[in-house]
């Protein structure tokens, strides 16, 4: 188990953790903060994926197992006072395990290589909590990868991380390329490209009617405020909207990509069966 208790926010390992909650030293460092036991569980999957491991007395109590298994993959384990993980933690209520893990994102050539059916795109999606359950969305639906653009948050920013709920850790996620060279290399790949839209005059009803669901598909979506811009609808293969058969003015990107994804899934499903 994790030996002397760390009281100190002045300790080097602590404010080497801390400086992780900014964009710039993650990207330099190439290393995230992901908080609890769901974090920890996913990050130890992965060789590498761990770095350091900070822990309260009493979670490492709670969670034994986590710390052991930690211990033996040769992950550093820093036990620390409960001031001071309240100070490293992003959350309310911490819950006595942060760790520090290695990026995880991949380049897009390598997601794309093995002739992917289904991804996912954010394209300026700003809200951090909004991009990670969309990533927790895809990763559910079967998407074999999720491609945040250059415009879009950063996957690896506190709030993100929670909401992907561990599906950071499970598929190929690839950070920053621009729109205008991402398309053509999702079209080389076999790609259907669909914008998700409010604005789009086919519905996914159409979609899924005419065949379109079930071709290998990169659905692209965008801000949850406004949409996406036009000269993102305008190099897309279709614009797709989310039928509304009640009295609601739109839906959250969320369940709109779940309802998106989901039908691609459904559709992709059905062709395979003999």
């Amino acid at each position: 188990m994790a030996g002397r208790e760390l009281t100190s926010v002045r300790s080097p390992r602590v404010k080497a953790a801390r400086r992780l909650a900014k964009r710039a030293f993650r990207r330099r460092e190439r290393r995230f903060l992901a908080e609890g036991p769901q974090a920890v569980r996913e990050a130890l999957e992965i060789p590498g994926g761990l770095a350091e491991l900070f822990t309260t007395a009493e979670a490492e109590t709670r969670h034994p197992e986590l710390v052991a298994a930690a211990e033996r993959a040769g992950v550093p384990v820093l036990r620390v006072s409960g001031e001071v993980m309240a100070e490293l933690a992003q959350t309310v209520t911490p819950q006595g395990l942060l760790a520090v893990c290695g990026f995880v994102d991949v380049p897009l050539e390598s997601a794309l290589a093995p002739a992917p059916k289904l991804v996912t795109v954010l394209a300026h999606v700003r809200d951090p909590g909004n991009a990670g359950t969309v990533l927790r969305t895809a990763d559910a639906a079967g998407s074999e990868s999720v491609v945040f653009t250059d415009a879009s948050v950063d996957p690896y920013n506190g709030k993100c991380v929670r909401a992907s709920a561990g599906s950071l850790f499970h598929l190929p996620v690839v950070m920053g390329p621009r729109f205008d060279t991402l398309i053509p290399e999702l079209k080389a790949a076999g790609l259907t490209v669909l914008a998700a839209d409010g604005a789009g005059e086919r519905t996914l009803d159409d979609a899924a009617d005419e065949g379109l669901l079930a071709r290998p598909t990169a659905w692209v979506f965008g801000n949850e405020a406004w949409g996406l811009p036009e000269e993102i609808l305008r190099h897309v293969d279709d614009v797709v909207r989310v039928p509304i058969y009640g009295r609601a003015e739109s839906l959250n990107l969320a369940t709109a990509a779940a309802v998106c994804l989901y039908g691609s899934a459904r559709a992709q499903r059905a062709r395979a069966v003999p």
